[in-house]
């Protein structure tokens, strides 16, 4: 393995470069599709976006998302194609074009032509491609942009169109309306995206209108309100709410008899006595100046006064009850319409709880005339205002007249005729269209629909054959849009996009739907090469009643575009026309995810489409993601740039810290995230630092055994490793098979939010556990054979781990493995390529159990010493574990002794499984669980959890459950909690505890001047690594260390270095050297004087490593020719220390040096002639 450089000089993103170089190399991507060609298909359907825009944080969490499951699979044993997809058609695309050419009525692209119009959109379509293929890439995903799908291309278009002639076969399409947001100006319908770009405040009139009741002995009317005047003469209907109630008032001073919502009398105008009250109309003095729409009306104590009330009915009671119209323009629907229907979007926060309904120009007033039967579906509703706004000639009184400019001559036409119960202005925020800066209305338009209403208990039941992640977006959200799916209107007055494939008849009585261009060429006789509006919209077919009946001409509608995406399934294969083995073996496919928003959208149109073809559902598994925010909460907005931008932060921080920050955030789980820049800096920080630095670690010690002379590091076979007789190897071994067992059982549940937490943690104790309390191991401070196990270990788990997280951090995890298969005899080219890891190796339970409680006592030990400001440089006497679990306490007692004792500076550790002798006990209630569980019960049974003796809580915790009160309660229901019982004769300053509920630590705080030499030695090996860190050396780095006394009494100090001798040279992995016998010609790195260090005041000094001569057995090799001995310890003394050491090595401890003018050839031997440290000099020498 090449060596590494510090983690400070690591550049995350230059690596993940580095490595995307190497994936077009040896086209990575492309070589893994090969090479599981053959292999189970993993079906993976990849929603097109629209590529008029740059990608975001939504496009990019979404393709992290998509790209780990995908590698996961490909990893697992299967093939998965990956193809890019991209939504060309519809508004997105027109309005970037309408902008450009400065279009602003549909006259103006019919005046331009077609074939120019729609040549433009698609000029523009792929603007941006090379951004997003560059951008994708740089995140790390893999996929084909190569052989891509665009909805606009042929064989996409043809398939859109077999998808749609399949339904009309079934019955399921027929032409009807939909009320949508209309621009006059441009005379078009418009999406819900549109009539969102522009709002303006601006005044419009608020009128109250008198229907009368028909056949009423008190001549009572119904008052509806309406700010849109010029609906009035479409009404068929009026709306109350059924569960609301209803009153007949009469009015005291004009004797006017009204019905409207008892909770809405107040917004009835207050009549005064006054003179010449004629035809019940109201003078100019009723108008209002009205801000807001509840507010019509004038005060309750008014009101109330000038009404008298009559009667209170039901809602429902009025349902049916006829009314005298207001116009005559639709008289011949008397039979069925001017009544009274009920529904719930009646509201009484405004208006008088009666709506007037014109159903071609609202969309609520529609649906309800409908399920009501005044009108009927299809295509026969009169929509009495064409295609500029204008009224029709029906309306004769106002044909020809803009409706909103009509609004003034309608309310005088109903207050001549004694209908206009009040009047008034209000301002509020209403809908332009932002092409025309005209305002828009709500318009019925002549769509072509599928009949998903008819499909509802289908889908519903397809739903519940799909595995959502989060469940709670199936299971309510999309289910809940499922139970009240409407009919879906699937065509577009519009240009660019898949024209329908309908041809029909001029009397409408012949109609023929293409399912195939050849279809279309055969009956047409014209060679089709593309399905444009421009290019077939001139292509007739014969009628095939006769020459005598015509010619049969496409209908100008283009599909919506999310009818093309649904057909994505189908189309971006070209099924049925191509690929139909692929398609029918895999069908449902396995995989889809986008975001929150899609259930509505892209989700909802797959379910409707596959189930209307096949009676199935699309997909089988579906990742849900929440919404990223800006850091503030609000949406991302380029205009308000709060937020930076993707490549920003990757250019930072690197791609795999971006895609682990989204991954670990609630943004998995459908929660929105509020985006920030430093999180993504501690994913760097918390995660991938400590990892580099646990690989880097492996590096360093793995070429130091080269260094140190002994054969390169090659890892032990991993059977052998995994037989290890080593406590942490066992734990660190059996953690690495839980781990791939949970992942894997995760990612096959698609649940990446549990994944990334248990990685993390995992990982956090490879490094704060198995590499911090194996250091000495792993340096060789305990002989060659079990430094190689414990590198061999690090090895295999950092290995194992990077494949496990390959699918995650691909870059990263592609950087560490280039480096270590260098060691290995047989590996993949790159990691991508290597197998999943299986669950093979034995997992230790109890061993991962008492490592994980192992931990809990030294974080609650060291809590004890920083109460009562006990550094870990001072050592302790004692600490007593106490613990039912005798096998714990045994694990504790024995192999995992040394780590506890040496982490924690406590000289010894005893056991205790007698939970009484430090500890009382007593039992919690968990209300928590319990409390939905027991309701009203909780009470008694809480009582009697508290009321637990010592024994029963020990009973209870031998047998796992208990019964209170008839309720059976479990160990998960009841919290037993120990509390330390201090020994009779000391204080908490002597001894203290800690516990968790679990296990108790206690320790022995008092001074013991028998720790005073160990506390001084301690300290004196912490300045020594902190010198070492100052000086920036690596531990490859050989240094000498070497102490001076500053006190007067160097007795002391000679004393502990004595004693602690041992401990010393095993903490720093040399001996430390009394300063007197450091070479005058030594080179000093660094030195340092301390001082008041438990009384003692010293100077550390560093050198390198410098020879020692033994003159007395050099001058026999030279016949005693003091001369020759100079010149061969000049020699040596110029030569490199790391080299000569090499030389000494290959040459198993000896060197000839035959290289000296004048002087003979002579054998030298390490450790008799010459050493290559005052250090090894004088362990010789003792």
């Amino acid at each position: 393995m090449e060596e590494v450089c510090e983690g400070k000089d690591f550049s995350f993103p230059k690596q993940e470069d580095t490595i995307l170089k190497l994936w077009s190399e040896i086209k990575a991507f492309e070589t893994q599709l090969a090479r599981t060609e053959g292999q189970p298909e993993y079906v993976f359907y990849d929603g097109p976006p629209f590529a008029t825009g740059l990608p975001h944080y939504g496009h990019i969490l979404a393709g992290t998302i998509k790209d780990i499951i995908t590698r996961f699979f490909s990893m697992t044993g299967h093939h998965v194609i990956r193809r890019f997809g991209w939504d060309c058609h519809g508004l997105p695309v027109e309005n970037e074009i309408d902008r450009m050419l400065g279009i602003k009525r549909r006259d103006d692209v019919l005046k331009m032509g077609i074939d120019k119009y729609n040549e433009k959109c698609r000029g523009i379509v792929t603007r941006y491609v090379e951004e997003w293929e560059k951008v994708i890439t740089r995140t790390g995903r893999w996929i084909d942009f190569k052989n891509d799908y665009k909805t606009m291309d042929l064989k996409f278009m043809e398939s859109v169109w077999w998808v749609f002639a399949q339904l009309f076969q079934k019955g399921l399409v027929y032409k009807g309306f939909k009320v949508m947001p209309y621009s006059t100006g441009c005379k078009t319908p418009l999406s819900n995206f549109e009539a969102g770009q522009e709002y303006r405040d601006v005044p419009d009139p608020e009128i109250m209108v008198a229907f009368p009741i028909v056949g009423d002995l008190q001549k009572a009317n119904f008052v509806a309100w309406t700010t849109t005047p010029w609906t009035l003469p479409s009404n068929l209907a009026l709306c109350v709410n059924a569960n609301f109630t209803y009153v007949k008032v009469r009015n005291k001073y004009s004797g006017k008899v009204y019905v409207v919502a008892e909770s809405r009398l107040s917004a009835l105008p207050s009549d005064k006595p006054k003179e010449n009250v004629a035809n019940g109309s109201v003078d100019d003095s009723k108008k209002l100046n009205s801000k807001t729409k509840g507010s019509s009306g004038g005060k309750k104590e008014t009101v109330d006064t000038s009404y008298e009330v009559l009667e209170k009915v039901s809602g429902a009671s009025l349902v049916g009850k006829k009314y005298e119209p207001l116009f005559d323009y639709f008289k011949e629907f008397s039979d069925v319409a001017f009544r009274v229907v009920a529904d719930n979007y009646v509201t009484d926060d405004s208006g008088t709880g009666v709506v007037h309904c014109a159903p071609a120009f609202g969309e609520d007033d529609y649906r309800v005339c409908l399920e009501n039967k005044v009108i009927n579906k299809g295509e026969n509703l009169i929509v009495a205002v064409d295609d500029d706004g204008c009224f029709t000639e029906r309306i004769t009184d106002f044909s020809g007249r803009y409706v909103k400019d009509a609004d003034k001559a309608i309310i005088e036409a109903v207050k001549a005729n004694g209908r206009l119960v009040k009047s008034g202005t209000f301002t509020h925020s209403y809908p332009f269209c932002w092409r025309s800066k005209t305002p828009l209305i709500y318009r019925a338009v002549p769509s072509w629909f599928i009949r998903v209403e008819q499909l509802k208990e289908k889908l519903l039941e397809n739903n519940t054959q799909t595995y959502w992640v989060p469940d709670f977006v199936k299971e309510k959200r999309f289910h809940n849009w499922l139970e009240n799916a409407r009919d879906w209107a699937v065509s577009r007055s519009r240009f660019w996009g898949t024209p329908l494939p309908v041809w029909i008849s001029e009397d409408g009585e012949e109609i023929v739907v293409m399912d195939s261009i050849e279809k279309l060429e055969k009956l047409s006789g014209v060679k089709v090469f593309d399905l444009h509006r421009h290019n077939i919209d001139n292509i007739t077919i014969p009628s095939s009643r006769g020459p005598e009946y015509g010619i049969l001409r496409r209908i100008d509608d283009v599909f919506d575009c999310w009818f093309e995406s649904g057909s994505m399934p189908y189309a971006y294969i070209h099924y049925p026309f191509e690929n139909v083995e692929l398609f029918e073996k895999n069908f449902p496919g396995h995989f889809v995810a986008e975001g929150l928003d899609q259930t509505r959208g892209w989700f909802y149109t797959l379910m409707v489409l596959s189930t209307a073809l096949f009676g199935k559902p699309a997909f089988r598994n579906l990742i849900c993601n929440g919404l990223v925010l800006a850091e503030d909460g609000k949406k991302m907005s380029k205009s308000l740039k709060n937020y930076p931008s993707p490549m920003e932060v990757i250019d930072d921080y690197g791609a795999d810290a971006l895609r682990l920050y989204l991954i670990n955030s609630p943004v998995v789980r459908a929660e929105p995230l509020r985006f920030k820049k430093e999180g993504v800096f501690g994913v760097v920080k918390d995660v991938f630092l400590p990892w580099y630095n646990a690989y880097r670690f492996l590096v360093q010690n793995a070429k130091r055994l080269e260094v140190e002379g002994f054969a390169p590091f090659r890892p032990i076979n991993h059977a052998t490793v995994e037989k290890s007789s080593n406590v942490l190897d066992q734990w660190i071994n059996s953690a690495t098979q839980s781990l791939v067992y949970f992942v894997q059982q995760e990612m096959n549940g698609y649940r990446l939010y549990t994944v990334v937490p248990y990685l993390l943690k995992f990982l956090d104790n490879l490094t704060n556990i198995y590499v911090r309390f194996n250091r000495k191991r792993l340096k060789g401070r305990t002989g060659e054979e079990d430094c190689r196990m414990a590198l061999s270990t690090l090895f295999n788990v950092l290995l194992v781990s990077c494949k496990v997280m390959a699918p995650l951090t691909p870059f990263f995890t592609e950087v560490l493995y280039q480096n270590m298969r260098k060691v290995l005899n047989e590996s993949e080219e790159s990691i991508h390529f290597c197998s999943f890891p299986q669950a093979e190796g034995k997992r230790d339970e109890r061993i991962e159990q008492s490592v994980t409680r192992m931990m809990t006592i030294i974080d609650l030990a060291r809590n004890i010493r920083e109460r009562h400001n006990k550094p870990l440089k001072t050592p302790l006497r004692e600490m007593v574990i106490v613990h039912p679990d005798a096998d714990f306490l045994d694990d504790i007692a024995g192999k995992l002794r040394e780590y506890v004792l040496e982490e924690l500076n406590v000289r010894s550790l005893a056991p205790c499984n007698d939970t009484l002798k430090y500890a009382s006990l007593r039992a919690e209630p968990d209300f928590s669980v319990l409390g939905k569980r027991l309701g009203k019960s909780m009470g008694v049974v809480a009582k009697e959890v508290k009321a637990m003796s010592q024994e029963s809580i020990l009973g209870f915790e031998k047998a796992g459950e208990v019964t209170l009160s008839g309720h059976c309660l479990k160990l998960a229901d009841i919290k037993v909690v120990r509390d330390f019982k201090r020994p009779n004769g000391t204080t908490e300053k002597e001894i203290d505890a800690n516990g968790d509920g679990d296990v108790l630590v206690i320790l022995d705080l008092r001074p013991d001047e028998s720790l005073f030499e160990a506390g001084i030695a301690r300290e004196i090996v912490n300045r020594i690594q902190k010198l070492r860190k100052k000086a920036a050396l690596e531990p490859t780095d050989m240094v000498e260390a070497y102490f001076d006394s500053l006190d007067q009494d160097k007795s002391v100090s000679q004393r502990v270095l004595h004693a602690q001798e041992q401990y010393i040279r095993d903490a720093i992995g040399l001996p430390l050297l009394p300063s007197s016998v450091m070479p005058s010609d030594a080179l000093v790195i660094v030195e340092e004087s301390f001082h008041g260090i438990s009384g003692m005041s010293f100077v550390i000094s560093l050198a390198r490593p410098a020879l020692v001569f033994n003159s007395d057995a050099i001058l026999p090799l030279y016949s005693g020719n003091a001369e020759s001995v100079r010149c061969l310890q000049t020699y040596l003394l110029s030569r490199d220390h790391a080299t000569l050491k090499s030389e000494f090595q290959a040459g198993n401890g000896k060197i000839t040096v035959d290289c000296i003018e004048n002087i003979p050839p002579v054998d030298l031997v390490l450790g008799e002639h010459v050493f290559l440290s005052v250090g090894d000099f004088r362990t010789k020498s003792q």
